[in-house]
């Protein structure tokens, strides 16, 4: 959004084409038109993926935009072959590879080969950390002068700031809590399996969950295995929140054990808020946390690991841990802020848009 709005600002007309869910009237107001994209976010049925194909040609067709932004994989695959054809100047945003690139096999070369066709055309590909940006020019997937690199998103360093210290002074109800959506990929089975392991040496510790139970992604976990570990009392669901610096904020540390991410935005608001992180040691979340200054970092698909990390930062005095969320919030001020993101994407469309 505050792209979309610095765009605004600049007399830039803004179409939407996205996913309609419970949350598009809540930013309808902000754009000059939206329509209506049916995509299977995480299938692969080709047939229903010609249909997405199908409909964003049918749209570019419609609006015949100076400049296509696209996001995520399947809009930046189909987005990217379409504007191509149409001859639509392209800037894509690789926001993360997602399961396919961690799984590998014949999907993963298949994929590769999609991307490969739909960024041949693009004016400009930016990557959110360096590993996906390597990757993708060192695989030839892409030209080394067309890809850029953005601090992933960004972050409102306004709306997310240390708004208080840490909530405990001592180590009773000390709270761990893992922010993403509920999927395997995002090392939750780690993250439950360390709770297990800790709260049986520090019952008062809490280990809190939030974030949707996305059932259309393979990976995703099921309401019935959440309801398994709740009732077991390891861990605690919080369901989903429309403010998550409400949860942030009563939080001691913020866990996200990910196998692989472009640069997650959980800890991004989190670091900015001010707490510390345990977060894995891969593509895109080493990015964020400078290990043993604002966070520490572990294995990846280790919850023994994950657990020492966590209880590293558990018997950790609170004024250490002050220091450290201080450490993550002038990171995320010197590299993060959103306004960097913001200023490269409006270059690039000064540069096509003239």
């Amino acid at each position: 959004m505050p792209l979309v709005r610095a765009l605004r600002s600049q007399g830039y007309s803004v179409h939407l084409l996205t996913q309609y869910d419970d949350y598009i009237h809540r930013i309808e107001h902000e754009f000059d038109a939206l329509y209506p994209l049916h995509i299977d976010r995480s299938g692969i049925n080709p047939l229903r993926d010609l249909l997405t194909f199908a409909n964003i040609f049918r749209i570019l067709i419609l609006v015949r935009p100076a400049v296509l932004l696209t996001f995520t994989i399947k809009p930046s695959i189909y987005g990217g072959v379409a504007g191509r054809v149409l001859g639509v100047q392209t800037i894509s945003n690789i926001t993360g590879l997602g399961a396919v690139f961690i799984k590998g096999g014949w999907l993963h070369w298949f994929v590769r080969r999609l991307y490969k066709h739909s960024l041949t055309g693009c004016r400009r590909v930016f990557f959110q950390n360096e590993d996906d940006r390597r990757l993708f020019i060192e695989d030839g997937l892409v030209r080394a002068e067309l890809a850029g690199r953005v601090p992933g998103s960004g972050i409102d360093l306004t709306k997310f700031s240390i708004r208080r210290p840490l909530p405990r002074g001592s180590k009773k109800g000390f709270r761990f809590l893992l922010v993403a959506r509920m999927l395997w990929d995002k090392g939750v089975g780690e993250f439950v399996d360390a709770a297990r392991l800790l709260s049986q040496r520090y019952p008062d510790a809490e280990f809190c969950l939030l974030g949707f139970l996305d059932t259309q992604n393979p990976t995703a976990i099921s309401r019935e295995q959440m309801d398994e570990w709740a009732a077991e009392g390891i861990v605690k669901y919080l369901g989903v929140s429309d403010d998550v610096r409400e949860e942030i904020e009563v939080a001691d540390c913020v866990v996200l054990p990910s196998y692989r991410e472009g640069v997650p935005r959980s800890l991004l608001e989190a670091a900015a808020m001010g707490r510390p992180i345990v977060t894995t040691d891969t593509t895109g979340c080493r990015e964020v946390v400078d290990d043993g200054e604002s966070g520490l970092l572990c294995k990846s698909k280790d919850a023994d690991d994950l657990a020492d990390k966590m209880e590293r930062l558990f018997h950790m005095p609170v004024h250490e841990l002050e220091t450290m969320g201080r450490r993550g919030r002038k990171k995320m001020e010197r590299e993060f802020d959103e306004k960097i993101v913001i200023e490269r994407y409006l270059e690039t469309i000064e540069e096509i848009c003239g």
